[in-house]
């Protein structure tokens, strides 16, 4: 199980790196989103795949006997779901904003929004 999750991750990874260096803000965004899925699939997989007790501790002991599920991965997982998920949403909200004030969004022709001619600032003062 823990090997298919793996080369599960290792093609999110791939499929992340692919649209990302894409020149449309949108495939970017969804690489983005898909790089998301990927690091906290990766954090599930590391955290061993178990289906043990739970890790309470029972009144009159100090350890627990049996394997137990480790709730590190999946308290690190909640918080990357909310942090993935409000920087896609300013993500998602910046392309739109682009596409409004440029017309497109290819960063290629984003690029003629720079001016041309411009003077550098001065080096010192």
């Amino acid at each position: 199980m823990e090997t298919a999750l793996s080369v599960l991750v290792g093609i999110f990874f791939a499929v992340a790196v692919y649209l990302m260096l894409s020149r449309y803000i949108i495939r970017i965004l969804l690489g983005v989103a898909v790089l998301g899925n990927a690091v906290n699939l990766l954090i599930f997989t590391a955290g061993r795949i178990t289906r043990e007790v739970p890790p309470i501790i029972p009144k009159g002991q100090d350890t627990l006997d049996l394997a137990t599920a480790n709730p590190l991965p999946q308290a690190l997982i909640l918080t990357a779901i909310v942090i993935s998920f409000s920087f896609f949403a300013f993500l998602l909200v910046l392309a739109f904003r682009s596409y409004q004030e440029l017309g497109t969004d290819d960063t290629v022709h984003m690029r003629s929004a720079e001016p041309v001619k411009i003077i550098d600032p001065p080096l010192g003062y």
